[in-house]
């Protein structure tokens, strides 16, 4: 086969890969399952040849979620995973600023991501000089930074958080420089909620996450009335959305919600893929999918995947003089951990 075409399906795959084929099954049209299965194949076969590591946020699709991925989770799990990693080569299935803190963090490793264009409006929103101006504005105030923004913003900062423990830093950021305001950015709906779960004063941004932003109180109180379903919903949503939830919390918050409580059924105000890939571990729960897809996420395919590993394309750098400071951020996030308040 020309080392350029596209793998073909062939009987053998269905065998070779039968647990697989039974747990794609129930999470995507059975249907999609024999077009998904060569470029698996191919990949998991590359991935050997290569020595690589796969990691993949939750919301990736479930044939790259469950059918490659040697890591997954949430920006945090990937973050510890990459500090963590003993291959040589990870490929980064998220978006860019995944694939840089996994550089920052891991700077003796090939990092890749399968498409250099999965961007992040959270990352796009602020810059360094916008974080330069606001310590200008604000002397003496730390800056955190939520882990959705690019490495030179996350180098001009104190210390970088994700949804999992942004409370916690910000807590952690306030008593260590011994004040009462911190700047929080660039989220301004999460920097709300870690207000109000704090109570520490918080100087926000403008940024908001185009996935989230779209959910509407109405929607929420329309799918609670609709299905009697409980509502799940992440913090980077608006306010009044997360004023008609049963929960808030990260995307591994949910999952841990879902083991605890146990809801005959769910509606997961989030990205469509988390609630895709959590289906295989709750079977008994139906989830309700008031959801939006994030146009970045998809970005990433199979066949970018494997283009990726085949031609060793797409390395994600980030030059020394920044990495330095972003690492410091990282490395404090890093130290905080997970803590999921369920």
């Amino acid at each position: 086969m020309n080392a350029t075409a596209a793998p073909h399906w062939h009987p053998a795959l269905e065998a070779r890969h039968a647990p697989l084929v039974e747990k794609l099954e129930q999470l995507i049209p059975c249907m999609e399952v024999p077009l998904h299965l060569p470029w698996i194949d191919a990949i998991l076969a590359l991935k050997r040849e290569r020595g690589a590591s796969i990691m993949a946020h939750s919301y990736q699709s479930p044939e790259i979620f469950h059918g490659v991925a040697d890591v997954t989770g949430d920006s945090l799990a990937l973050a510890q995973a990459a500090a963590d990693c003993d291959s040589d080569i990870i490929v980064l299935c998220g978006v860019h600023f995944m694939a840089e803190s996994a550089k920052i963090l891991a700077p003796g490793k090939t990092v890749l991501i399968p498409d250099l264009e999965a961007g992040c409006s959270l990352a796009s929103s602020i810059t360094a000089d916008d974080v330069r101006a606001l310590r200008a504005a604000h002397p003496g105030i730390p800056v955190v930074s939520y882990v959705n923004t690019s490495a030179a913003v996350k180098a001009e900062s104190d210390a970088c958080c994700t949804s999992a423990n942004a409370a916690q830093v910000v807590e952690a950021i306030a008593a260590e420089f011994g004040v009462a305001k911190v700047i929080f950015l660039p989220d301004r709906y999460l920097g709300a909620w870690v207000a109000q779960q704090t109570g520490i004063e918080l100087v926000l941004w403008s940024g908001q996450c185009e996935v989230h932003e779209k959910f509407t109180a109405m929607e929420a109180r329309h799918t609670r009335e609709r299905f009697d379903a409980r509502i799940v919903a992440h913090p980077e949503c608006p306010p009044e959305v997360l004023a008609e939830a049963d929960f808030v919390g990260s995307t591994s918050a949910m999952g841990a919600w879902l083991a605890k409580e146990k809801p005959a059924r769910v509606a997961m105000i989030t990205e469509c893929s988390m609630a895709d890939n959590l289906r295989n571990q709750f079977p008994q729960v139906e989830f309700i999918k008031p959801c939006n897809l994030c146009p970045h996420m998809k970005r990433i395919t199979l066949p970018n995947i494997h283009a990726c590993l085949r031609d060793m394309q797409h390395e994600v750098t980030v030059p020394e003089a920044i990495a330095a400071g972003a690492r410091r951020a990282l490395e404090r996030m890093l130290r905080v951990g997970r803590r999921d308040r369920v």
